[in-house]
């Protein structure tokens, strides 16, 4: 059984280097390697501290100076000491450099559209790519506060009722359930956290205060593609220390019996089950918890 689930790690691995050109000399067409590709695309998308650049491509110092000189000797881009720090080194894309990426990101987007085609059912294999790329890049997941007005804490709120929508059986609305006003998820009332790949959001919890020393958990969710890593928890934990750091001592929340992952997750994490104390229409079940 193990040498058929290896045999097939191995089989979509080679599916997939045939498929993103891995094997090609000149990828998309454009005269060189996918490796001097990538590394003028993470440019591209701003990560020009070479420090930063070789941990996101997961590089070692030999072949990225050798891949960066390359992409030198093109005119594509120059590399020159980080002004705010001597010891480093940042890079930056050429005008020509500037117009060869936009190149790569067309010709990218219509190879993947082309996979997609193939697929009868394109949002199972989107599904399927999300569960992949979480599973090899866990280590990159990021948690950081940001805006409730921010586009990703709206994809995030777009997902969050979808879910809600699906697993209730009914058509979730944000502004039915306590939906909270922007200056009430963030310091010094409360927070939104993201947690975050690359630009593909994961998770999401926000904690809606008022200033006093009460507030609520709200919007927590979590990817389909990354449940079973932890992540609730860690928002959870996240959250909690948040509300302490701006003096909140009580939290409580919503939710419905239906979710029954997260129940079990509040009970496990020391929540306490509370009498109803909104007019939500959708939870039927509610907890509070004192921060110590």
């Amino acid at each position: 059984m193990q040498i058929d689930k290896i045999s097939r790690v191995r089989n979509f691995s080679r599916s997939v280097a045939v498929e993103v050109g891995a094997l090609e000399d000149s990828f998309l067409n454009r005269g060189r390697p996918l490796g001097a590709a990538r590394v003028l695309n993470a440019i591209g998308l701003g990560y020009q501290n070479v420090s930063d650049l070789r941990a996101f491509l997961k590089l070692d110092t030999g072949l990225l100076s050798r891949l960066l000189r390359s992409l030198e000797a093109e005119g594509l881009i120059e590399t020159i000491p980080n002004p705010e720090d001597r010891r480093s080194r940042i890079t930056k894309l050429t005008p020509a450099g500037a117009d060869e990426f936009e190149i790569y990101e067309q010709l990218s987007d219509e190879r993947a559209a082309t996979i997609l085609e193939r697929h009868k059912d394109a949002r199972r294999l989107l599904d399927a790519m999300d569960i992949v790329t979480v599973a090899l890049s866990r280590e990159n997941i990021v948690f950081e506060e940001v805006d409730y007005a921010s586009d990703i804490a709206t994809k995030c709120l777009t997902a969050f009722a979808a879910e809600l929508s699906r697993r209730l059986d009914l058509e979730f609305e944000l502004k039915k359930s306590g939906d909270p006003e922007l200056s009430q998820m963030k310091h010094p009332h409360g927070t939104f956290v993201v947690a975050r790949l690359g630009d593909m959001p994961v998770g999401c919890v926000g904690v809606k205060g008022n200033g006093g020393a009460l507030a609520e958990i709200k919007r927590m969710w979590i990817a389909p593609s990354a449940r079973g890593l932890g992540l609730a928890r860690h928002l959870m934990t996240t959250a909690e220390d948040a509300a302490r750091s701006i003096g909140i001592e009580a939290l409580r929340l919503d939710t419905n019996s239906a979710l029954f992952e997260a129940v079990g997750l509040y009970r496990n994490m020391g929540w306490r089950e509370i009498d109803r104390y909104n007019d939500d229409p959708y939870p039927d079940l509610f907890f509070e918890k004192h921060l110590s």
